[in-house]
């Protein structure tokens, strides 16, 4: 498969946040077929259909010629890996997370099946994804979605605030 350019969102919420993303971000980097491009900055935002702490967000620019189901499962054992527990999928609001890393983006590839939608479902509605999506792209056009920066915009009520991991 020809190499894309795939970008994943992080986030935590429960434990040792910056510790378990720093180590998402270095078990992405030791992916075979693929190579990390960027990482961009930490932010913090509310929970948005979730309950729990605040979350810890951030977005990792990765380089790769694996084909997307098997990079949707790879970034599942790395959740596993990192202590990530799976809940009750019926649940109304989700639960604090240990870890979480989604397929946000695979070149401008549009996909919808049952364990892959690309765009990722409403990444565009979240500012805790699209502030840290433009910091490792900032001029991203999102496949039938349009400019992040744009759709970013609309989301000002959503606070999101960089933060320093080494505080």
């Amino acid at each position: 498969m020809a190499e894309q350019r795939a970008y994943i969102g992080l986030g935590a919420n429960e434990g040792d946040v910056i510790a378990t993303l720093n180590a998402a971000v270095e078990a992405l980097r030791a992916l075979q077929a693929s190579a990390v491009i960027a990482v961009s900055p930490f932010y913090r935002s509310a929970p948005i259909d979730a309950e729990g702490p605040d979350y810890t967000n951030a977005v990792v620019a990765l380089d790769t010629s694996t084909e997307p189901y098997a990079l949707l499962l790879a970034l599942l054992d790395i959740e596993l890996r990192l202590g990530r527990r799976r809940r009750d999928a019926d649940a109304k609001l989700k639960s604090s997370r240990r870890v979480d890393l989604d397929l946000l983006l695979y070149g401008p590839l549009l996909m919808r099946s049952t364990p892959l939608t690309l765009p990722h479902p409403r990444m565009h509605e979240r500012a805790f994804v699209l502030r840290p999506l433009l910091d490792v792209a900032p001029d991203i056009e999102m496949p039938g979605l349009g400019s992040a920066s744009r759709l970013l915009g609309g989301l000002l009520d959503q606070r999101v605030e960089r933060i320093d991991p080494s505080a």
